[in-house]
Order: C-alpha cells, then structure tokens, then sequence
C-alpha cells in the first residue's frame, strides 16, 4: 500500500499532500514517500522523554522522518476523553518539537441543533491557541470537522462549512492578523470526490482532512486532483 500511494503522489506536484499512516508504518512511509509528500502522526503524547509506556513522543515523530502530527481529532476527544486542556498541551508540545500540528475542532450534533456550532468551536480553537507564541499558529493548520458529519454519510454543505471557516479566520484574527492570512483552515467530514471541488470552491477552504475516502486510490486521486 505505501509503494501505491508513493505511486499516487509522484504526480500530484500541484497540491500539497500529508499523509497520516498509523505510527508504525510511519517510518515505513517517510523511507518511501516522503520525498514526494510530507507525512505525521496521526497523534502523540505530550512528555519530550521519560517513563510514559505506550505514548509516542513529538521527537519520536521527528526521528522516523514525520514532520506533521494531528491533534485533537474528534475521535479521540470522544473515545479517549481528551479535554481541550489536553489536546492544548498537545498542540503546544508538537511546536516545541519543530513539528507541524494540524489542530482537529468541531461540534456534535446536539451542539449545533442548540445553536452552539460557533460558541464550542472557538472555545476549542482559544484554549488551544491561549499559550502559544501567536507567530507560531500558521506553522501548522486548522482542521474544523463537524462531529456530526464524521463516518455518517453527512456532510457540511459548502455554504455551512465556509460559514464556519469564516468565523474561524475571524477566532484567529482577534489573535493574530497576519496569522488569520496565513493559516491554512481545512475541511474535514466526509471528504468525497464528489463534494471536494465545491468546498475547495469557498473562499476560506484551504484543503481537507480526508479520512475513508483517502483509503481509496481512486478516490483520493481524484479529490487531490480537484484540491490542485
């Protein structure tokens, strides 16, 4: 599979592409095809060194070739229990490694009917930002995927997701200026070949955090095609 993918991404010059294999094939992918694409964590723990039996550490990624590591994914915020708090300290550790943190935020169902979409977010993208040098923040990305858009079929219209991205340059604005024109704010919830050009269409859509659909050659080539 990392040889198809290298395959893949050798002729995919025109749009930047991180890949995010499982941590232990990671090396595997960097020996490969990390010329031709960048690659990361799809996690890591927040320690730089010490007795923490099972985390893998920023410097770990560092070490086996990753240059990227996403943190705050939705599935571990519900399966793991993983407090903004945490995923903050995460976020923090990733830079001090000189990795790129790409900072997963989005709502659940529940929220978003009660009117909260905007309120939870930037409360996950403040608490993440709060303790970090402002020039740092558009080092990485941020990756706003509606919960309730995740491995269900469902997906943010494009008018929906741009509405939010907007609000979340906005966030970062209040922050930094210049880190609201420089940071990339991509789209992840169900990513397909056949939504992805209209989302990449809105004006603050910078690209997409692809999950299922990148598990398919065909598909991801064709979502890439439409990012390039």
């Amino acid at each position: 599979m990392v040889d198809e993918y290298a395959a893949v991404l050798e002729h995919s010059a025109k749009a930047e592409i991180v890949v995010f294999p499982p941590a232990v094939f990671l090396a595997r992918y960097a020996e490969c095809a990390a010329q031709r694409s960048g690659c990361g964590a799809q996690d890591l723990g927040v320690a730089e060194s010490g007795a923490h039996t099972g985390e893998i550490s920023a410097g770990m990624v560092r070490e086996v070739g990753g240059h990227w590591a996403i943190v705050g994914h939705s599935e571990r915020r519900q399966n793991q229990l993983e407090s903004d708090a945490l995923v903050a300290a995460k976020f923090a550790a990733a830079l001090r490694a000189g990795l790129r943190p790409i900072l997963c935020i989005g709502e659940t169902a529940q929220q978003r009917g009660r009117g909260e979409a905007m309120t939870v977010v930037e409360q996950q993208l403040r608490s993440a930002l709060a303790d970090i040098d402002r020039s740092q923040i558009a080092l990485g990305a941020i990756a706003y995927e509606p919960i309730w858009a995740i491995g269900t079929g469902r997906t943010a219209t494009p008018q929906q997701a741009q509405d939010m991205h907007e609000g979340i340059r906005a966030v970062v604005r209040s922050l930094d200026v210049d880190a609201a024109k420089a940071t990339r704010i991509i789209y992840g919830g169900s990513v397909n070949a056949d939504n992805a050009a209209a989302l990449f269409a809105q004006a603050d859509i910078d690209g997409a955090l692809v999950g299922g659909a990148s598990l398919q050659l065909d598909t991801f080539t064709r979502i890439i095609a439409a990012a390039a």
